[in-house]
């Protein structure tokens, strides 16, 4: 019995163990989560002034001929995906929202994983950085690793895939255009004030775009970086309750080997007790019968 309660009491502190390890984990997700949050209104200005500057490019230079897919061409998506374990199934709803046949330019190293495991390959992949300050770095490199088949003319079209978390609704797959340029998508000027154009149109629309797809990317990346956190909560948040269930039912068996132990100490100083009585009345019976006959 002492050994059984020996292991229980082992098993109890184990998931305790455990449990803080949840916690912190749990911690540091909720945190990097928030950072997230916090730097997207930043970066959503910072796009919507490029998609404005851009607007009033085709508005007062309706000759720049807008970039348009072309039939017979492939199209790519980057695919933002988990970059660590314990996100559930966050990288499996990211991979299922790429359509077949298309380029994947793949970041998350766990997404990474998960997609050789299916067989899905990728002409490029990068890691999650591990804090935000990271992500405008990793939208450069993303842009770099485009630049060439998109100037080539192996890419048609480009979309961004990434997860977006809603408070109360829980996780949902965006997919957002970055290439071809729709110009019914950018804002036109309420004012008909021309600006003073230094650069050729062409020239300016071409580094505009480049501009609003790193700014495009830095956005999505975030929003990636933020809900892969959360996932990671809600799965952290799941572990605890079952921690705390498992944990309630180990101390209630803990209680109840513990009452048996007791009770089996119990009966065995009560039998010691009463064999001892035994004993002492058998003899004071023994001690009288010998001075009867010792006397008779």
């Amino acid at each position: 019995m002492t050994v059984r309660l020996a292991d229980i009491n082992a098993r109890i502190a184990g998931i305790r163990e455990l449990g803080t390890v949840v916690n912190a984990m749990r911690g540091i997700a909720g945190a990097r989560a928030q950072q997230a949050r916090a730097q997207l209104t930043a970066v959503d200005s910072y796009a919507a002034v490029i998609a404005q500057a851009i607007g009033r490019v085709f508005a007062w230079a309706p000759a720049v001929p807008p970039s348009a897919a072309r039939r017979g061409e492939r199209s790519a998506a980057v695919a933002f995906c988990a970059e660590q374990g314990f996100a559930g199934a966050f990288s499996e709803h990211v991979l299922g929202a790429v359509p077949p046949g298309t380029e994947l330019f793949l970041i998350g190293s766990r997404g990474a994983a998960i997609a050789t495991e299916r067989g899905i390959t990728s002409r490029w992949s990068g890691a999650m950085p591990a804090a935000t300050a990271g992500i405008p770095n990793l939208a450069r490199r993303i842009a770099e690793a485009l630049y060439a088949p998109i100037a080539e003319g192996r890419v048609a079209r480009l979309d961004a895939i990434y997860g977006q978390w809603h408070a109360g609704q829980g996780l949902s797959i965006a997919r957002v255009a970055l290439f071809p340029l729709d110009p019914a998508a950018f804002p036109r000027p309420a004012d008909a004030n021309m600006p003073l154009l230094n650069l050729a149109p062409e020239t300016l629309l071409r580094d505009l775009t480049a501009d609003y797809i790193h700014a495009e990317l830095c956005r999505a990346a975030l929003h990636a970086f933020a809900s892969e956190n959360e996932a990671r909560m809600e799965t952290m948040a799941a572990a605890h309750r079952q921690i705390e269930a498992r944990l309630s039912g180990l101390e209630l068996t803990q209680q109840i080997v513990r009452q048996e132990e007791i009770t089996a100490e119990i009966i065995e100083l009560a039998s010691g007790e009463m064999a001892g009585r035994a004993r002492y009345r058998n003899h004071c019976e023994y001690n009288t019968d010998f001075r009867k006959a010792a006397t008779g």
